[in-house]
């Protein structure tokens, strides 16, 4: 049976939509909020988001705002899908108007630089600064899922973490569909460093293949890339068997495989001879591995965990380094034992 439900999704880009556009699907009243009005009356008169994920139609059940105080009136279930550089700004936007006993999910994937805080870690610094808190809840939600392929209804299978079960198990039901195949899991923090340093390797992933380097190389990076993200999640607290789940391996294949990929497409044009800023200047969308290539170089460096592939990509965007010379630095490194 459908519910009226109402939920607020908090984030008016692709992947915003796409929940919004699901949630909205199965019956749920759902108020996706966008900072721009102008940007928001678009979408109220197309009836869709031109912009970011054209040809998907909203139902009667979908309802654009850019008002804060309406999309969290009497609204448990709050999802965040900003950019991981606005994130905490709109959060603290946000907690005045937040319900009593409010389930709030975070779907990004990036990490704050500077604080070096996954998106979880942020909410829950500025929840413990504020005394209305009121027992929220917070989880996560990542996996493989391009938007527009989760907005046409193609099959895709992601994961809900929590540190409550219980909760996980609740959102469960609610983010499922007939093609949206959704598991648990209470390794927040394993979910997070995957959803954000994958994004690097896609990076990695796209210069290679920008550079001609064929599909050898690729599935090597894959897999040594999954190697450096286990090793820093392991030291931050994750459990083993997520960085070999649909947050871990499965986002990190699809992320520097598929055409739809941002950050390979950005590598992809490095490894071409463009310069980054030509390239970010081009994209209408974010490509949160650059900034998250910033902050898992100093998280590495934190940690003391050796992150080759992560650092020629630093190195790449920060320090000018030639993509050809920083892949003869990767091979050229002490061999080793796998």
């Amino acid at each position: 049976m459908k519910s009226r439900q109402k939920i607020a999704v908090i984030g008016a880009g692709s992947w915003g939509t796409a929940i919004a556009g699901s949630l909205s699907g199965k019956g749920y009243e759902t108020l996706l909020w966008g900072h721009h009005s102008e940007s928001i009356q678009e979408l109220v008169t197309f009836k869709e988001n031109r912009k970011y994920l054209p040809g998907l139609l909203f139902n009667k059940n979908l309802k654009p705002t850019n008002d804060l105080r309406e999309a969290l009136r009497e609204t448990v279930i709050i999802c965040m899908v900003v950019p991981s550089h606005g994130f905490r700004s709109v959060f603290e936007d946000i907690i005045e108007y937040v319900e009593p006993q409010s389930q709030i999910i975070s779907a990004v994937k990036g990490i704050e630089n500077g604080t070096l805080m996954t998106m979880s870690q942020v909410m829950s610094e500025i929840l413990d600064n504020n005394r209305n808190n009121r027992n929220i809840s917070l989880s996560v939600l990542s996996g493989p899922s391009f938007a527009r392929e989760v907005a046409d209804g193609l099959p895709a299978a992601v994961t809900i973490g929590s540190r409550d079960m219980d909760i996980a198990r609740s959102l469960q039901q609610v983010f499922s569909t007939e093609t949206l195949r959704v598991y648990t899991s209470t390794d927040v923090i394993g979910i997070e460093v995957c959803a954000a340093l994958k994004n690097v390797v896609a990076l990695a992933a796209g210069i290679s293949d920008g550079l001609g380097y064929g599909l050898n190389a690729r599935a090597a990076l894959i897999t040594r890339g999954l190697a450096e993200i286990c090793r820093l999640g392991l030291q931050m607290g994750a459990e083993k068997d997520t960085f070999f789940g649909l947050s871990g391996m499965g986002d990190l294949i699809l992320t520097c495989t598929g055409d739809l990929s941002r950050n390979r497409n950005v590598g992809l044009k490095l490894g071409q001879g463009m310069r980054l800023e030509d390239i970010l200047k081009d994209m209408r969308m974010v490509a949160e591995g650059v900034r998250t290539t910033e902050s898992g170089y100093h998280l590495a460096q934190k940690y003391h965990v050796e992150m080759p592939i992560l650092e020629q990509v630093y190195k790449i965007l920060y320090e000018k380094q030639d993509c050809a010379t920083a892949v003869k630095d990767l091979l050229n490194r002490e061999l080793k034992d796998e």
